[in-house]
């Protein structure tokens, strides 16, 4: 029994869905499913770096073995996002039972609902069906995204045949968090991708918006836990590259401000791989803005200053003079610095930089789960664990963080600070 589909909204906001399977498929479709409030269970043995790293952050809940008949009790909707066809139409038996819609990523034909081609553009949100036929959906959903976005001239149509003519790589900025924050060139890019190299950082919900024969390779590197060896990276891109694709490494900020962008246009270079670089919105300048901070202000500060702190500054491997950023008067921001914070405040206090110099903390900045913590330089580093900031976030110190006080978003007190207000 055939139809054309009922298109239809779902409010999913407290409800639990259930996600089968935990590798490329899952990590794209996961992202839209927390955006709408839904309540995650994810049923796999295994998962990608990505959706761990959703379970550590408390997003969503993991049981790590075989889908059960029962783990679709109470639920509205369920994915299966394996390409077993016997367990998926197992998956699929189970639900019909119980009357809960099932998306099948194996078998559009056998599931009774389809994930649409989706773009979002502030408060509207599109959702394309193109009668079974993804490519014709996604070709619509980014002539419809183009004129949202009011882009001058003829619109064309996403997505070349690959594997035809000479492969190439673009390293591509994805921003702070927030997806409307990548350049307009850097989602072409990506919508014209045969393949997507893709870290922990970059704003899930990009990955939702593929082509769904884009091959998705999760490149996540969770701060102090598992990571995939830079080398295999780069071997990943010559690789796909010299076989005729068109590859975007996706990476969260900019691709050169602590990006290992480098490395990876030299690996290509080295192979005779071209390369496309498309600067991000980077975290240094964007975190501190979300949360009320300019880096530079008339009459405060005049220089601003980068430096990463995922090497203790007492480590032989450190290359950064923080005896000298002690003495400087601008603004100061760490990345990656919150697990040596401690150590990163008592050698800038040691060297003379003002204990009560003020200090701003922004985890997650620009994204639904922002928080932002203000101090000063004496106390941040107990503040942070009192009230358990965790990464990715951003560390500011100067006379900055003050500079707005009161005209921009409020922040979680710390005890060196008389702010007030919640995160």
């Amino acid at each position: 029994m055939s139809g054309n589909p009922y298109p239809l909204g779902l409010r999913l906001a407290g409800r639990r869905v259930v996600v089968v399977g935990g590798g490329a498929v899952a990590t794209r479709r996961v992202p839209a499913l927390l955006d709408a409030g839904a309540l995650v269970f994810l049923v796999a043995p295994e998962l990608t770096p990505a959706l761990r790293a959703h379970v550590d952050a408390g997003r969503l809940h993991w049981a790590p073995r075989r889908f059960a008949p029962d783990d679709l009790d109470g639920a509205w909707l369920v994915h299966v996002a394996i390409d077993d066809p016997l367990a998926a139409a197992s998956v699929s038996a189970a639900a019909a039972e119980r009357r809960i819609f099932c998306v099948r990523a194996d078998d559009r034909a056998a599931a009774t609902a389809w994930t649409p081609a989706v773009t979002r553009h502030g408060p509207v949100t599109v959702a394309v069906l193109g009668g079974g036929d993804p490519r014709r959906a996604m070709a619509v959903r980014d002539a419809v995204r183009a004129l949202l976005e009011v882009r001058e001239g003829a619109l064309t149509t996403p997505g070349t045949p690959s594997g035809t003519g000479p492969g190439r790589v673009a390293l591509v900025g994805a921003g702070p968090g927030d997806p409307e924050l990548i350049t307009v060139k850097g989602w072409r890019l990506l919508t014209e991708a045969d393949v997507v190299v893709a870290d922990r950082l970059v704003p899930g919900l990009l990955l939702d918006e593929l082509r769904a024969d884009v091959e998705l390779v999760d490149a996540s590197k969770i701060p102090y836990g598992p990571s995939r060896a830079q080398e295999e990276i780069n071997r990943i891109l010559v690789d796909r590259a010299l076989a005729g694709k068109f590859v975007v490494r996706l990476k969260g900020g900019d691709p050169y401000v602590f990006g290992r962008g480098g490395e990876e246009l030299l690996a290509c270079a080295a192979a005779g791989v071209p390369v496309t670089v498309v600067p991000g919105v980077t975290s240094s300048i964007a975190a501190p803005a979300a949360a009320g901070v300019p880096v530079t202000h008339r009459g405060v500060a005049h220089e601003f200053t980068v430096v990463s702190g995922h090497v203790a500054p007492d480590s032989p491997a450190s290359l950064v003079r923080w005896d000298a950023l002690a003495g400087l008067r601008g603004t100061l921001v760490v990345l990656m610095g919150l697990k040596n914070l401690a150590a990163i405040t008592a050698t800038l206090l040691a060297h003379g930089k003002p204990a009560r110099t003020p200090a701003a903390v922004v985890q997650e900045a620009t994204t639904g789960a922002q928080r932002v913590l203000r101090s000063t330089l004496g106390a941040v580093a107990a503040d942070v664990a009192a009230v358990g900031l965790r990464p990715p976030a951003v560390v500011v110190l100067g006379d900055v963080v003050d500079a707005l006080a009161g005209a921009g978003p409020a922040g979680i007190p710390g005890s060196g600070s008389g702010s007030t207000g919640q995160g």
